[in-house]
């Protein structure tokens, strides 16, 4: 996923970040990992907050769920292989067109 960039978000972002994530329990809301550090596997679990809709602009607490990084990027698959296409045409010289 790439980083986060705070002018795309509302000034009270971490705030509404916060409620979401206490009213999910700070856990994913699609496989209930826990926002916390793996021993076993030396990994941890970053919970990121993801819009329903697939629009930054829409903030209100109905259209955003708290996501593990896995389930975040299974969601939004499609977007990133469109962005990657995209790219790569670009950086190639070659026209994308429309679908």
């Amino acid at each position: 996923m790439s980083p986060m960039v705070r002018a795309d978000y509302p000034k009270n972002w971490d705030e509404l970040r916060a409620k979401v994530l206490e009213r999910a329990g700070n856990k994913c809301e699609l496989c209930g990992k826990a926002n916390q550090s793996m021993s076993d596997r030396n990994t941890k679990v970053v919970l990121t907050i993801h819009h329903i809709d697939n629009q930054k602009h829409r903030d209100s607490l109905i259209n955003l769920i708290a996501l593990c990084q896995k389930c975040h990027l299974r969601l939004d698959l499609e977007h990133h292989i469109k962005n990657a296409r995209k790219t790569r045409l670009e950086k190639s010289g070659k026209r994308l067109l429309p679908f």
